[in-house]
């Protein structure tokens, strides 16, 4: 069996009933499926959405859960699968599978690898994310043309590709979830960071990976923290915060090479004058400041506070310049 994991909270009717259909449209999927909707006090409601997509071939269970982010409801998911499960696969709510994904997702677990991801589409685009982010090439993993066009062998270390250039997807994602089954996303970071910390664990337990060099899946839109988090917006500072103690986490839990070091002491720096940078955005704008997340990150990285005063100086002296051009 291959249990289907969706975190659903949404604010708009209609968005999971694509998600469900695309799941029923998968061809040639060898194993039978079972899909697990982990309700995060959405605020669109689940029963609805199972209606408007009607009959289906598999079972979809609903199981509620107090609102905690994608990270706990993936969790919840993962503690409620049905015995017989063999692999796992993440879909989110608001994004849809080619028909052909489960399939060609298992031709290459049934070959002998433990974790596979594909290319994607992310939100109104035509070109493949692999293409745009320019972070993978092909051409230095071996092909499986054996299985399926554009299935891939990846030949590397996936822990550096996560670190500096992470192109895993995670609604692309199926693995072995027998050999894996004790890991868990890692709850403290609900805004940036919890996937790549989960796919981190499976790569240094061993994992084979392989991956599709061709795009499986459409992202949609609907509520993304990502989406929702660009700057000045209210989830940017929460989102710096978490993607900063990600960074941190990752240099507490792994042997990094040097090289790697310095990439995260450098995304830490940018992190650090983004988060201070859109604070004072804030201040000058009258938005809210969000202080209990203030305190938080207070505590988690003090390092962020030194930059306070050449931050916001140096606005002044550009606010100053402009009035004496105007």
């Amino acid at each position: 069996m291959i249990s289907v994991i969706i975190p659903y909270f949404q604010k708009t009717p209609g968005i999971l009933a694509q998600s469900l259909a695309s799941i029923a449209a998968q061809k040639s999927c060898p194993y039978d499926l079972s899909v697990i909707v982990v309700d995060d006090e959405s605020p669109a409601p689940v029963g609805p959405e199972l209606a408007q997509v009607g009959a289906l071939a598999f079972d979809v269970r609903t199981i509620h859960h107090a609102n905690s982010g994608p990270a706990g409801a993936r969790n919840t998911g993962l503690n409620h699968v049905p015995p017989g499960t063999r692999y796992i696969a993440f879909l989110d709510s608001d994004d849809v599978w080619l028909p052909e994904h489960l399939a060609r997702a298992v031709a290459a677990l049934e070959a002998g690898h433990d974790f596979y991801f594909s290319n994607f589409y992310q939100l109104h685009q035509t070109e493949g994310a692999f293409e745009r982010a320019g972070r993978l090439n092909k051409s230095q993993h071996p092909l499986l043309p054996q299985l399926a066009p554009g299935l891939h062998t990846y030949q590397g270390d996936m822990l550096d590709q996560i670190i500096t250039g992470n192109v895993i997807g995670t609604p692309t994602v199926v693995y072995a979830y027998e050999r894996f089954n004790h890991v868990r996303f890692n709850t403290k970071f609900t805004a940036a960071g919890e996937d790549y910390l989960f796919w981190m664990a499976i790569t240094k337990q061993g994992a084979r990976i392989a991956f599709s060099s061709l795009a499986e899946v459409r992202c949609g839109q609907g509520v993304n923290i990502y989406s929702g988090s660009n700057w000045g917006s209210p989830g940017f500072l929460s989102r710096t915060h978490h993607e900063l103690n990600y960074r941190k986490e990752t240099r507490r839990l792994y042997d990094l090479t040097p090289l790697q070091h310095r990439y995260i002491e450098t995304c830490l720096q940018e992190l650090r004058r983004s988060f201070v940078s859109d604070l004072a955005h804030r201040i000058k704008h009258l938005k809210t400041i969000p202080f209990g997340l203030l305190l938080r990150h207070l505590k988690s990285d003090p390092l962020t506070f030194l930059l306070i005063p050449s931050i916001f100086s140096s606005l002044v002296y550009k606010k100053i310049s402009a009035l004496r051009g105007a």
